[in-house]
């Protein structure tokens, strides 16, 4: 009997060890943290538009999630406090907001999205981050509250994860790998938006839903009384008991939808805000009044009866005895956007190119701009001043600009000038004239002419990302390795073939005393010695990416800026990298200037300056 005893505990215990095991399985690890990050007083963020994302009413005020950060205002439009991304917050982009009690809490929270770093959630206090081990869990497209105290956490690419208080799982494993959009619904009645498969319904079991869009694409999910509403690029499908009732605002873009009074109103990209009285058949469809917002229109909410729209740069409400859009949050910017891609300080200006807004010139107090936004200065690449700060280059993907010392345009040179391309990745300027880097090789611009040199010539690859000139010397940096140039002429090339070179993208090059560092697309920064050795550094084993020219020089200190993972800085005398996050709006950190003892660092959620001597 004692026999049989234990073989049945055994048994048992085993069994209850399995379950454990996969009850452990489903769970995905992550941590509950909260944030109290003392500010620092040596970092000052440059007011650029704040990416407005989202609107919720919550408690006593109206909370506006932005890429900038949290800003809760009064109901008469008083900014009451903000929470910035990257000083208070965490460095990343918020999104979606999502208001309820969650499981193990006494008190309705406030829930919000980030673009890297989980989700935060807000009691009117305090702020805890939900944050997921998984880096890919950490991109959260969306969040939903549910009345049972579970949060549905949209991802990009972990499909959808729900998060009950103590544990964090898989919400459904049909949904594992999907890039989730929009959620929308209740426990019973959820509604599930995907990026290219097209909506689910979830009521018990997983409904797929894909075939009845006219696009697979859902942009945005409206549920109300238990109608629901999909918007798609190519119109607004209407589901009653999920089933598909007729399409509304045919071949609209559909970005966002909202409720009100039995009209729904569906925010478009560049046609307005659509207002659809849902009672007529068929219903009619007719863009809103021309006061409405004038700009794209990202999110459309009815908070307590009254109609809200945001926009990138303001949120507008909706006057309904006169049916106008009025501006209701409009905050003051000194800059045209947040996705600063280049950088440069010229005579005591900062010069701000933007990936797709243009150029911004800001003046030394920070306190005015000039702004160029052209279809030649667009997508700024590159910003480099001579020496006497005479001429100003921005290297642009539709050519290269030349500004004088005023900070006037003057001159377009492309193609039609000898260039190789018109897409200028880089430039140096050298006596005499200039380097001009190109998807197609060097081209080199002097009172003689223009002449080009690219494999043809023995250039290592044709794609230059960087170019730097030093006497007679240039050093280009291509998608296949090293080009070393003496007199114009290509002396030695550096593959990861033929020398101890890392990786043969080479994104950034800058002279650190009688060497050469080398930023890369995936081995961080390595360093070229007169010798024409390449030598790594032992506190960068694991690597990172150098973004596009992000690399600069002041004194015994050299500055990278990398793709996720913040500022790294180099002390000389030590022969020490190290990385720090201080202040930065994000960890991708897309651009590099020096000057007034601060360093400028641009990234793709803003810009910031920081005191040089904190860095060191």
């Amino acid at each position: 009997m004692l026999a049989i005893g234990v073989i049945f505990w055994r048994a048992s215990h085993a069994k209850d060890e399995a379950a454990a095991e996969v009850v452990a399985r489903s769970q995905l690890p992550f941590r509950i943290l909260p944030i109290a990050r003392a500010v620092p007083s040596s970092v000052e963020p440059i007011a650029a538009s704040p990416g407005f994302r989202d609107i919720a009413a919550y408690k006593d005020v109206i909370a506006v999630s932005a890429h900038a950060g949290l800003f809760l205002y009064s109901r008469t439009g008083t900014l009451v406090r903000s929470y910035r991304a990257g000083m208070e917050l965490p460095p990343a982009e918020l999104g979606t907001m999502s208001v309820g009690i969650v499981a193990g809490s006494s008190e309705p929270e406030l829930l919000i999205a980030t673009r890297g770093e989980g989700v935060l959630a807000f009691n009117g206090s305090q702020l805890r981050q939900i944050l997921p081990q998984d880096a890919a869990a950490r991109v959260v497209t969306s969040v939903l509250v549910l009345s049972s105290g579970r949060v549905l956490l949209g991802t990009e690419r972990q499909g959808v994860l729900v998060f009950d208080g103590r544990r964090l799982t898989q919400f459904h494993q049909g949904l594992k790998s999907a890039h989730i959009t929009a959620l929308a619904g209740s426990d019973g009645d959820l509604w599930i938006g995907t990026l290219a498969n097209g909506v689910y319904h979830y009521r018990g079991e997983l409904e797929d839903l894909a075939a009845m869009l006219p696009d697979p694409q859902v942009l945005s999910l409206e549920v109300s009384s238990g109608v629901a509403f999909v918007g798609t690029p190519l119109g607004v499908v209407e589901f009653r008991n999920g089933r598909r009732e007729r399409t509304l605002a045919d071949g609209f873009f559909a970005r966002t939808m909202a409720m009100r009074d039995g009209t729904l109103h569906v925010g478009t990209e560049d046609e307005g805000i659509v207002a659809i009285p849902l009672q007529s058949r068929p219903a009619l469809h007719m863009p809103s009044e021309s006061a409405g917002p004038p700009f794209p229109v990202v999110r459309i909410s009815n908070l307590e009866g009254e109609l809200y729209a945001v926009s990138d740069r303001a949120v507008y409400r909706y006057d309904a005895p006169q049916r106008a859009w009025r501006s209701a949050l409009a905050p003051a910017a000194l800059m045209a956007d947040r996705n600063v891609a280049s950088l440069a300080m010229i005579g005591g200006r900062v010069w701000v190119g933007y990936f797709d807004r243009g150029l911004d010139i800001l003046d030394a107090r920070l306190e005015n701009a000039r702004h160029y936004e052209d279809d030649a200065v667009f997508c700024v690449n590159r910003i480099v001043a001579d020496d006497a700060g005479k001429r100003t280059a921005v290297a642009t993907a539709n050519g290269l600009v030349m500004f004088d010392a005023t900070g006037e345009p003057r001159q377009i040179m492309g193609r039609k000038d000898g260039l190789l391309s018109d897409h200028i990745t880089d430039v140096a300027f050298r006596e005499g004239g200039m380097v001009v880097a190109t998807p197609a090789g060097l081209s080199f611009v002097d009172r003689s002419g223009v002449r080009s040199l690219y494999v043809f010539h023995g250039m290592v690859n044709n794609h230059v990302y960087t170019v730097a000139a030093r006497g007679n010397q240039v050093v280009a940096g291509t998608l296949g390795g090293v080009s070393i140039l003496n007199d114009d002429i290509v002396r030695v090339n550096y593959t990861t073939a033929n020398s101890h070179l890392k990786h043969n993208w080479i994104t950034a090059v800058v002279r650190v005393g009688d060497d050469w560092f080398a930023g890369t697309y995936g081995a961080g920064v390595l360093r070229l010695d007169p010798n024409g050795e390449w030598h790594t550094f032992s506190d960068l084993k694991e690597g990172f990416v150098v973004n596009p020219n992000a690399m600069v020089v002041s004194g015994e200190t050299v500055y990278a800026g990398s793709l996720d993972r913040g500022l790294f800085v180099y002390d000389r005398a030590s022969g020490r990298w190290r990385t720090t996050l201080t202040g930065l709006p994000s960890k991708n950190v897309t651009a590099l200037a020096l000057g007034g003892g601060y360093v400028y660092a641009g990234t793709d959620n803003g810009l910031v300056r920081i005191a040089e001597g904190v860095l060191r």
